[in-house]
């Protein structure tokens, strides 16, 4: 659904190149006029491709995400980007099957007009003010807001995944942060905010078997299958040594049976993190 975001030339036999400024990606007209480039000089004097109504990019510029993302969200005043998106864009823990995605999604509140972009997958939703926010330049859904958003396409055992990572505890000397990015308490009173949206209902099931201490999908995923195999449900990180801050820790295991599980393996991280 990006494949607008490769364009077609807008010039004719050009030679002039762009100025600096506009050479890492898609631009917006207005970014162009500031630089000193009036539309109709655009159109036929330098070696751009339109992408979509008010979008240019340089004609060889390679597809980026981040960038296709973020000149969306310039010429869409009130809207942002939002599922698969904003999921890549935050570099939540997705399935393989969606991981490498290129797809465009903007939501925008209902008293806006439709999305109607050529490669843009568009949604006409109701969100709250915390729901959104700014990410290096980019108006995007939270991590739980889009969390909320894909329960409607990924099926529970993925949604669970992703949802684990959101309320696992990090680790401050590798992750830069000591507190999760949200909680189930947070989720649940946001799901009920949202009680006829699509997928809220599996969302509601991948909120049930979320739990605290899964550090990767396959954990979680792991965690899963013994469930539905009938096995009782493990513990996460447990310490060789309770109480102890330096003692090593299993993934899973039953303290009670001196059982210990570790999901190892360089397919240990099959989804970016």
């Amino acid at each position: 659904m990006a494949l607008a975001f490769l364009g077609k030339n807008a010039g004719m036999q050009n030679a002039t190149a762009l100025p600096p400024r506009l050479t890492a990606g898609p631009f917006t007209l207005d970014e162009a006029e500031a630089a000193g480039l009036s539309q109709s000089y655009l159109w036929n004097r330098i070696k751009v491709d339109g992408v979509s109504r008010g979008i240019y990019r340089p004609s060889d510029w390679n597809f980026e995400l981040s960038a296709a993302a973020r000149s969306l969200s310039v010429v869409s005043p009130g809207a942002w980007i939002s599922h698969v998106t904003a999921a890549r864009l935050h570099g939540a823990c997705l399935p393989p099957w969606l991981a490498d995605s290129n797809e465009l999604h903007l939501s925008k509140p209902r008293h806006l007009p439709s999305v109607r972009r050529k490669g843009v997958i568009g949604h006409t939703v109701v969100a709250f003010d915390d729901e959104v926010e700014y990410v290096q330049g980019i108006r995007m859904s939270t991590r739980s807001r889009t969390w909320l958003d894909l329960a409607r396409r990924l099926p529970v055992p993925e949604l669970v995944c992703m949802g684990d990572e959101l309320i696992r505890m990090p680790r401050p000397n590798f992750e830069g942060r000591d507190k999760p990015f949200t909680s189930l308490e947070a989720l649940r009173k946001m799901i009920g905010r949202h009680k006829n949206l699509q997928g809220v209902v599996r969302a509601r099931e991948a909120l049930d078997l979320m739990r605290v201490g899964a550090d990767s999908a396959p954990e979680s995923l792991l965690r899963l299958a013994m469930l539905d195999a009938g096995i009782p449900e493990p513990e996460l990180q447990v310490q060789l040594r309770p109480n102890d801050p330096f003692s090593p820790s299993a993934d899973l295991g039953y303290r009670d049976r001196r059982v210990a599980m570790q999901y190892d393996g360089d397919h240990h991280g099959w989804v970016p993190v």
